[in-house]
């Protein structure tokens, strides 16, 4: 009898298309690179949704953000859609699932307790040795508190990572040396070259679970969703990630001045919107730290935050190269299909930008993809359009496994051979964007598309 295969897909969060080696920026990703080059490598992968909990909840679902009900953070996803989920298609067909990492299924902060674990306020009623189910996924070990810029909450205000990081009553000082500086940065005070043990750092922590369930993995095939919260701000790398990169030296944004003169009026609003909780001196405001933009972006700025954006990145290869070895020495990565992406993107200077919010562009929406695994050719780059609504179809399609259908198609023929050209489009709070050209892919049908117009209130093609 054949061997059915596993499958494992890795996120991480706010990651941007450019910022992997094979893009050519500079950012040093050889664990990354190896599964486009052992497999394949999509150029044009876009998220439909440029915020964490609707992008995650249409990587779960295969839907887009109108059909789940999930069209920005703050909304939780419906329990219900758990069993057509990723993780229930994958329990259902008989495989061990796993969810290891940064969820964000749900609310973290709520004015009431929501009765889910993601939720500070309920944490405590699922305890340490909760571990599932939740969406589907048979098996959890998840973060409350994935990003530093926020409060420490103390057990039982917690989750697997918590507990882990409180163990001898320490996790609050951890938690508050991870905001010390190795040196005064020049930068945004979301950017700093971390005090922190890298031991305590969450990607370690995420790459020993993942390691230990491929370890421990048993005669049923495995699913597992590994998700890193890293680059997301606050840009926090410890040593020896902090120190990999000069700022001197990396790739900055070409287009890096903030020209809100030249864009729809909704732009600036929604700059000085944000930057209130910074001027008013909230710095370590959850809003404002989110959020806030201290102004014009300075060069030397730019450079420092860059620098250390990179060195969250190489980090977290640090640990899919540990995946891919764990895989190796278990005898499971030739049976294994593995797909790299994140949920969305990040401006990174872009217009003068840092983080995300609803201004759509390409250094936002277009997000790594990467897949190998059995029966996949090496070393192709395709560049269709794709989406990562696209996963679900594609994972039950190259494991043969019975799903429901999505938004998202699978894009496991257009490896093999040309695929059909689609018109890809993100909305996002009322508004949609569509990249303006020919999609298709080189050998297969190509349809042109229409330039989106700008009518008088400023509204239109955003490049």
């Amino acid at each position: 009898m054949q061997k059915r295969p596993n499958f494992i897909l890795i996120t991480t969060d706010q990651q941007r298309g450019d910022c992997i080696g094979a893009e050519g920026r500079g950012v040093k990703t050889p664990h990354i690179d190896r599964i486009g080059r052992d497999g394949v490598r999509f150029t044009k992968c876009i998220t439909p949704h440029p915020m964490c909990q609707a992008a995650r909840a249409s990587i779960l679902t295969g839907k887009l953000p109108y059909s789940h009900g999930v069209r920005d953070n703050g909304r939780d996803l419906d329990e219900s859609v758990g069993p057509d989920g990723l993780g229930g298609v994958f329990t259902r067909a008989g495989y061990q699932t796993h969810f290891i990492g940064k969820a964000h299924l749900s609310s973290q902060q709520t004015f009431e307790p929501t009765g889910r674990p993601e939720c500070y306020k309920s944490a405590k009623d699922f305890g340490p040795d909760w571990t599932g189910d939740y969406f589907g996924f048979s098996h959890v070990q998840m973060m409350l508190r994935p990003h530093h810029h926020t409060q420490w909450y103390a057990p039982p205000e917690a989750l697997h990572y918590e507990y882990w990081l409180d163990q001898d009553g320490q996790g609050q000082a951890r938690w508050d040396h991870a905001k010390d500086t190795l040196k005064p940065e020049s930068a945004h005070f979301q950017a700093w070259r971390s005090a922190l043990d890298q031991k305590w750092h969450s990607s370690p922590w995420i790459g020993d679970r993942a390691v230990e369930m491929i370890e421990n993995k048993g005669d049923d095939p495995l699913m597992a969703w590994v998700s890193f919260p890293d680059p997301h701000p606050p840009f926090l790398a410890p040593r020896p990630w902090c120190d990999m990169y000069a700022g001197e030296d990396v790739t900055i944004a070409a287009n890096s001045t903030l020209d809100l003169d030249h864009r729809p009026w909704w732009h600036r609003a929604f700059v000085e919107d944000r930057a209130k909780p910074i001027k008013q001196g909230s710095e370590h405001n959850a809003g404002g730290v989110d959020w806030g933009q201290k102004g014009d972006l300075t060069e030397q700025a730019l450079r420092d935050i860059t620098a250390i954006y990179f060195g969250m990145i190489s980090a977290v290869d640090h640990q899919v190269g540990r995946i891919l070895d764990a895989l190796k020495a278990k005898g499971e990565l030739d049976n294994t299909y593995i797909i790299f992406t994140s949920d969305h993107g990040e401006w990174l200077g872009d217009h003068g930008l840092l983080l995300k919010g609803p201004m759509m562009y390409d250094g936002l929406l277009r997000v790594p993809c990467l897949a190998m695994g059995p029966g996949i050719p090496a070393g192709k780059v395709v560049q269709d359009p794709i989406n990562t609504i696209d996963i679900l179809a594609t994972a039950a399609d190259l494991c043969a496994i019975a799903a429901p259908a999505t938004h998202g198609q699978s894009v496991a023929g257009i490896v093999a051979r040309h695929g059909l050209a689609r018109l890809c489009a993100v909305r996002i709070r009322g508004r949609r964007v569509a990249q303006c050209g020919r999609y298709g892919s080189d050998d297969g049908p190509q349809w042109p598309l229409p330039d989106v117009h700008r009518p008088a209130d400023g509204y239109g093609r955003i490049v």
